[in-house]
């Protein structure tokens, strides 16, 4: 006679499902231990203002409201956190980061950030009658899996320069890309103190 669950043979089939409901359990405390989330830019590690000092939100889950400028269609939503910053003035920041699911996925989304931003420029001035645009290369750092930092100019005849700087940085699966901007032109930015930040950026995604 075949036993049922109140015999020997049922309380085995319970055991094994109890322990493998509590394995499966504790594989996934694991994973979630063995994966905690990326740590973002505090205000003291931004360039400093010599006019302000900065003010930063929370981070968020998703992208910004309003997209990041030269990177509006390289960064997913899915998976992507980020935090802004401001000053009291004209100068803002904004960090992305974004935690794919392997480091060639990742791979491919860092060098799909910075070709955005190289050519970010030339499509610029396509969208914008009679304005003009620059990009400067301010290399490329030896951090983690690596960063690499640019500089974006822009000229509108309708409205003030602006300038911004972009650090792309990659720590094995996770992206992360720093936006600087304010009015003004390259005379206005800073990029050794902006390196420095996407340094700290790239190097703190995991302490």
């Amino acid at each position: 006679m075949r036993a049922t669950l109140n015999g020997t043979t049922g309380l085995g089939v319970l055991a094994a499902t109890t322990a493998l409901t509590v394995a499966a359990v504790g594989t996934a405390t694991a994973r979630s231990e063995a994966a905690p989330a990326p740590a973002f830019l505090a205000t003291g590690e931004l360039p400093p203002d010599p006019a302000s000092d900065w003010n930063a939100g929370e981070v968020t889950a998703g992208l910004p409201e309003v997209p990041v400028f030269c990177l509006e269609d390289a960064l997913p939503e899915r998976r992507a956190s980020h935090r802004q910053f401001w000053t009291d003035l004209d100068t803002n920041a904004v960090q992305v980061t974004v935690v794919t699911r392997s480091d060639s996925a990742a791979r491919r989304l860092a060098a799909m950030a910075e070709s955005s931003v190289r050519n970010c420029a030339r499509d610029w001035e396509q969208q914008v009658p009679g304005g003009t645009a620059e990009w400067r290369d301010f290399g490329t750092m030896s951090v983690e899996e690596g960063a690499h930092v640019y500089g974006v100019g822009i000229s509108n005849p309708e409205t003030a320069d602006d300038v911004h700087l972009f650090g792309v940085g990659r720590d094995g699966h996770t992206v992360t890309v720093v936006r600087w901007g304010r009015m003004g032109t390259f005379e206005q930015a800073d990029p050794a103190a902006f390196r420095a930040t996407t340094r700290t950026a790239v190097d703190k995604l995991y302490d």
